[in-house]
């Protein structure tokens, strides 16, 4: 029988097999229910272990080479990346140890591998604890480190990484009162109206979740909508869901529109948990027809402002598909300047830390279409901090912003006006 804390280990390693092994990410693995069969505790402790491990992968690894001559087989090494940083995190050495041997044990192709986890686990329970503080902050891959690099400078990635090894916080919209609601969670206001809880909760067991009072959102992607001036608001690529919430809940009258199906759901179940409304619309969203005051277009890009959310990524993905998304976002850009009659918004924004997918987008749209400009009224906000606007007129907030606070995904918004 397992113990107490073996299924959500047994689970981590599931994550991480799948990751690491066959570039899978995590948001794909859960949406298939990976986690379904766990209690609520559980499922959120498998899914924290888990992302710390990836999160912290090249400190377990240098700490585990001094123990072993070569790297044993990946499901072999995952197990002992999960001892590593438990044993680091202070976690009872007896525990981890037994656990994480009796689940080595159970395997079929990797058992006679347990007393290697055993004898390395062992010394860790030493090494770990003492040394982790001391080991250099992890590295971007170099796919990603490169482009960066170039684009932001080595001092600024260098911050950007430090933020993504200390992960993130939980941010919440709330749909009305912001003040009120982060007073009954024990939150933090921040200045754009996000709250912040420093401290890892179970969503659905937090004070309201029930009533449908706020949603979890991170506070740089809930910047966008905040942006919208229009009463008819399409949401173009709207899963799963955030802006939708919230522009229901300024009054707009909004279409949200996505090509998944299986997303669009988790946005009607979130729509009435929180009792707001929006119109589904299940398309490639360069296939929808019709004029709108104002569209929200959150464009498919290489998410590479959310590892602090999501390490997953840069172990999942090399790169290789940014080519395609750069071309698909200028597609959805000039098809949604056709949804809109004259003197229409358009708010343009990625969850990325590429300018080729943000401002160099921008630039180049602006050139192609002729009737639009920058639509300077709509960033006259006093939470819009100078640091974030760029040069052609849009904003660009990273991980290392707000560092007193915890940090923030990294996103570049821009609003347009069709003249």
């Amino acid at each position: 029988m397992d113990t107490a804390g073996q299924a959500a280990r047994k689970s981590a390693l599931y994550l991480l097999d799948k990751v690491l092994g066959e570039s899978r990410l995590m948001s794909e693995l859960l949406a298939a229910g990976a986690l379904d069969r766990l209690t609520p505790p559980d499922r959120a402790r498998a899914q924290r272990l888990a992302l710390s491990v990836l999160r912290n992968l090249d400190r377990a690894d240098r700490l585990i080479s001094r123990h072993v001559q070569k790297a044993p087989p990946l499901p072999v090494r995952n197990i002992l990346r999960l001892g590593t940083l438990e044993l680091a995190e202070g976690a009872a050495a007896h525990g981890v140890v037994n656990d994480l041997v009796a689940i080595a044990s159970k395997s079929r192709r990797h058992g006679r591998l347990k007393g290697l986890v055993n004898a390395v686990l062992r010394k860790l329970a030493t090494d770990a604890p003492r040394d982790w503080s001391g080991l250099a902050t992890p590295r971007l891959p170099g796919w990603l480190r490169g482009p960066l690099t170039e684009a932001w400078g080595k001092h600024a990635i260098a911050r950007m990484e430090q933020a993504h090894a200390s992960g993130a916080p939980l941010d919440i919209t709330a749909a009305s009162d912001p003040e009120r609601v982060a007073q009954e969670l024990g939150g933090d206001l921040l200045p754009t109206g996000s709250i912040r809880l420093q401290q890892a909760s179970q969503v659905t067991a937090l004070p309201g979740y029930d009533a449908g009072g706020w949603w979890v959102q991170d506070a740089a992607a809930a910047l966008p909508a905040k942006l919208i001036q229009g009463q008819r608001v399409i949401d173009l690529c709207a899963a799963p869901g955030g802006k939708t919430l919230q522009l229901s809940a300024m009054g707009a009258d909004v279409t949200a529109v996505d090509v998944s199906e299986a997303r669009l759901d988790r946005v009607k179940a979130n729509l009435d948990r929180t009792g707001l409304r929006a119109q589904i619309l299940v398309a490639d969203a360069r296939a929808v027809t019709g004029t709108w005051d104002a569209v929200l277009l959150d464009a498919p890009c290489s998410a590479t402002g959310t590892i602090r959310r999501h390490p997953d990524l840069p172990h999942a993905k090399d790169g290789a598909d940014i080519g395609s998304l750069i071309t698909l976002q200028a597609e959805l850009i000039d098809h949604a300047v056709t949804l809109l009659g004259p003197g229409g918004q358009l708010v343009f924004c990625t969850c990325s830390l590429l300018p080729d997918e943000g401002e160099v987008q921008v630039e180049e749209a602006l050139a192609r279409h002729p009737n639009l400009v920058i639509d300077r009224d709509a960033l006259a906000h006093g939470w819009i901090e100078s640091a974030w606007r760029s040069s052609e007129g849009g904003l660009r907030v990273r991980p290392d912003f707000w560092s007193d606070w915890g940090g923030m995904d990294g996103f570049y918004i821009a609003a347009l006006r069709k003249t």
